[in-house]
């Protein structure tokens, strides 16, 4: 095998999907897909709530997307000047979510919040961060021990206990004029308490760090504006990418104008960032966003889906625990953990990709009847468990 681990994207590794030792004949490579399905290489037609580990909000191969990035393409992709569709999404984006004062454009979400974390750094002169959630594999944000990663990077960031609001109180003010950032997905498996996020806002300010909100998974999903918008954050920066492009690569970092402008003292910057591609389907799906009024759909679909693993959960106590996640993103909560691996198999058998972990996602292809099939395919899978 060429490539160490399988694949280049750990989530999406065999027995990250259906657990060690895996029986021969569950899909593990694509062929292709449309709308909310997924053909394997065998031809072989599944029902899919990965949905590119949540890139695709749309749907695979949203026609209005498509046909934006092969005009791009058409274009020629990438060239040596600026492209004028840079600022103009830059523009969109300030429009639609009015935080985003000033943007920058990267590749992926690890190199987003990565910039972000930079940005913080000169802007206020100091080097500790604390951060909480996936933000990406970059040396900053690993866990201490890491293989590979200096141990001296350990020392300049820190761990924030999700929803913890007085531990995190503590952390933050002991952080003092040492902290330049604090980076929080706002969804851990679960949404804080109003008061988290009250308290994230009031002690950065007071010791003077950025309050970075890392929205990649829930921003255009939970609602158009993410987190910031749905619970009213106000962060001063904030980090998109997945579902901005509808699966095409593209990342931003942006937020209040005197921390993105410190990107002119400091280098951020990626051949293909300017790509032409990455911003036309950008546009596209930003397009369809609004007009579709997609985060409606997505809370609509997902609270079927939600209510439903809800009744799955009080049907078979002694394998299911709880529901994670938000609607727009859940998951299911085993009683023990080969439970979850066995219902992945089976439903992957019975032509159903369902995470058993956080998360699974719906998108606009995705209707009453598609979430009806699952759930009836997930019952099934669970009285055989």
């Amino acid at each position: 095998m060429r490539v160490p681990g399988f694949t280049s994207t750990g989530s999406k590794r065999p027995d990250a999907l259906y657990g060690l030792g895996a029986p021969v004949g569950l899909p593990v490579r694509m062929a292709r897909a449309a709308g909310a399905e997924v053909w394997d290489v065998d031809g072989r037609r599944y029902l899919d709530f990965f949905m590119g580990l949540g890139a695709v909000a749309l749907g695979y191969g949203h026609p209005a997307v498509n046909a934006a990035a092969i005009a791009a393409i058409n274009a020629g992709v990438v060239g040596p000047l600026a492209p004028e569709s840079e600022e103009r999404l830059a523009e969109r984006l300030a429009g639609l979510l009015p935080w985003m004062e000033r943007t920058r454009f990267l590749k992926t979400g690890a190199e987003a919040v990565a910039a972000a974390v930079r940005l913080a750094r000169v802007h206020t002169g100091r080097e500790r961060v604390l951060h909480c959630g996936y933000h990406g594999w970059l040396d900053w944000s690993q866990p201490a021990g890491t293989p590979g990663v200096p141990a001296a990077t350990f020392v300049f960031s820190g761990e924030l206990p999700f929803g913890d609001v007085e531990r995190g109180r503590k952390l933050i003010r002991s952080g003092g004029d040492r902290l330049a950032a604090v980076v929080v997905e706002p969804i851990v498996e679960q949404v804080p308490a109003p008061e988290w996020f009250a308290m994230l806002r009031e002690e950065t300010r007071s010791v003077g760090a950025v309050l970075i909100l890392d929205e990649i998974k829930t921003a255009f999903r939970i609602a158009l504006g993410g987190a910031a918008e749905r619970w009213q954050i106000a962060p001063d920066l904030v980090v998109l990418g997945k579902a901005l492009a509808n699966g095409f690569p593209l990342a931003a970092v942006g937020g209040r104008r005197e921390v993105m402008e410190e990107a002119r003292r400091t280098w951020i910057s990626s051949t293909l960032a300017t790509e032409l591609v990455g911003f036309a389907a950008a546009e596209a799906t930003l397009e369809v966003m609004v007009e579709g009024r997609v985060p409606l759909h997505l809370g609509r679909i997902g609270g079927r889906l939600y209510r439903g693993l809800e009744r799955l959960v009080g049907q078979y106590p002694a394998t299911l625990a709880s529901v994670g996640g938000v609607p727009e993103m859940c998951f299911l909560r085993f009683m023990y953990e080969d439970a979850g691996v066995r219902l992945a198999r089976l439903a992957a058998e019975r032509g159903l990709l369902f995470k058993r972990s956080a998360y699974n996602f719906v998108s606009l292809a995705h209707d009453e009847a598609a979430v009806d099939h699952a759930l009836g395919v997930l019952e099934a899978a669970c009285r055989e468990v």
